[in-house]
């Protein structure tokens, strides 16, 4: 688009109704799906650690635990809510911190995960929300389970799981 056109159609669409301006912005920019994941570390296993993963249905491979951001809510908050509604931990807040990078953009670019962290001490008995959750364990490692193609591309970032020596294959 010329110049000149475009500083036209800027000065019309910025003497519309401002309700009508954030309906044409909603129309012609991409929405994008929120999410807080978090990375469960065993705070008291020996090298290489332990990380906490979820068996969720429909998938039958393990994933980490996350979900979707109220309105309103924190990504640090949903992380939180999100670890003790899907395996009954309550980790205050305090205790999780950004792992870095802390925002992972999926595949397609409309799925965004923020990323966090927390080290707790480990438990064999976990209040899972059956409606999510099929099950919850601690894995070394060196010997993780198969996991979600999801959530093995986002912990390759963090240098953890089979796509982590293979950086082409990240997301």
């Amino acid at each position: 688009m010329n110049s000149r056109l475009r500083t036209f159609a800027f000065r019309i669409f910025y003497r519309l109704p401002g309700r009508w301006r954030r309906r044409i912005v909603r129309l012609i920019q991409p929405t994008y799906t929120i999410g807080a994941v978090i990375i469960v570390w065993d705070a008291d296993a020996p090298p290489p650690g332990r990380i906490l993963l979820l068996r969720q249905p429909p998938n039958s491979g393990w994933s980490i635990p996350g979900g979707l951001m109220d309105r309103g809510e924190r990504p640090i908050e949903c992380a939180a809510r999100e670890l003790a509604e899907e395996t009954g931990i309550r980790a205050p807040i305090e205790a999780l911190h950004a792992a870095v990078p802390n925002a992972i953009v999926h595949t397609g670019g409309q799925w965004v995960d923020m990323v966090f962290e927390a080290e707790v001490p480990a438990t064999d008995t976990f209040d899972i929300d059956a409606a999510e959750v099929d099950e919850a364990a601690w894995h070394r490692l060196d010997a993780l389970p198969p996991l979600t193609v999801a959530t093995a591309k986002l912990l390759s970032y963090y240098g953890i799981g089979p796509y982590a020596e293979y950086p082409e294959v990240r997301p």
